[in-house]
């Protein structure tokens, strides 16, 4: 089973991904950026879903410092955001992400980015 890393601080989003990926994933849930790159090395998962707007380290942060560490940086990291704002797509993948979903979530592409990424 593969594993992914939740990298989220607002529970109700914890709880949807939760309710949407558990029946087919290994979860492991981080609530701030610091904890999610230190699950990241413990870890080591298939997948990370990274939200942007994060306590102690924001997402941006959090991905820079995942992708620079040789052990993680194959690992593919989806950003989060619900700040669709101009650039923000531009700023997720600068800094490292591999795709971009923003919310609230559309089921069927985060579907498919998982397909893609994980098979």
């Amino acid at each position: 089973m593969k594993k992914i890393l939740i990298v989220e601080d607002v529970d109700m989003n914890v709880d949807l991904l939760v309710q949407l990926l558990e029946d087919d994933f290994a979860l492991v849930v981080a609530g701030d950026g610091a904890q999610g790159v230190a699950l990241a090395e413990q870890e080591v998962p298939d997948l990370i879903l990274m939200d942007m707007s994060l306590p102690v380290m924001d997402g941006w942060e959090a991905t820079r410092t995942i992708k620079s560490n040789a052990n993680l940086a194959h690992i593919p990291v989806i950003g989060l955001s619900a700040h669709a704002m101009s650039g923000d797509e531009e700023k997720a993948l600068s800094a490292g992400c591999d795709a971009y979903l923003t919310k609230p979530l559309n089921d069927a592409l985060l579907f498919e980015q998982l397909d893609y990424f994980l098979n």
